[in-house]
């Protein structure tokens, strides 16, 4: 897995949400790609897609439900779930969650 992302750019406002649990920063690729970068601080939050999504975890460990589950998910860094597009995912940071959030 790779550690960088080279020849993006970087908008330079913050996205804040959930108090300033949650705190990313969007890219956007030589091919108009979009991903999110970013971190999610202890707590429960509640995401809804447009997109398909792939949340991919950079480092920390996290709890995830997709959609209308009942069961949660754990995952840890090197790991990643997909989030189809016209959903909703809870994620449970159970410690500082560093993630990339990849859409389409």
């Amino acid at each position: 897995m790779s550690t960088q992302f080279d020849h993006v750019s970087v908008g330079k406002k913050a996205n804040i949400y959930f108090d300033g649990m949650c705190i990313s920063y969007n890219l956007t690729f030589p091919d108009q790609t979009k991903k999110t970068l970013g971190v999610i601080l202890p707590s429960v939050v509640t995401f809804d897609t447009t997109s398909p999504e792939i949340m991919e975890i950079v480092s920390g460990k996290c709890r995830a439900r997709i959609g209308e589950a009942a069961d949660w998910d754990s995952y840890d860094a090197g790991q990643r779930f997909q989030v189809p597009a016209n959903s909703r995912f809870q994620l449970e940071a159970l410690e500082p969650v560093h993630y990339v959030c990849h859409f389409g």
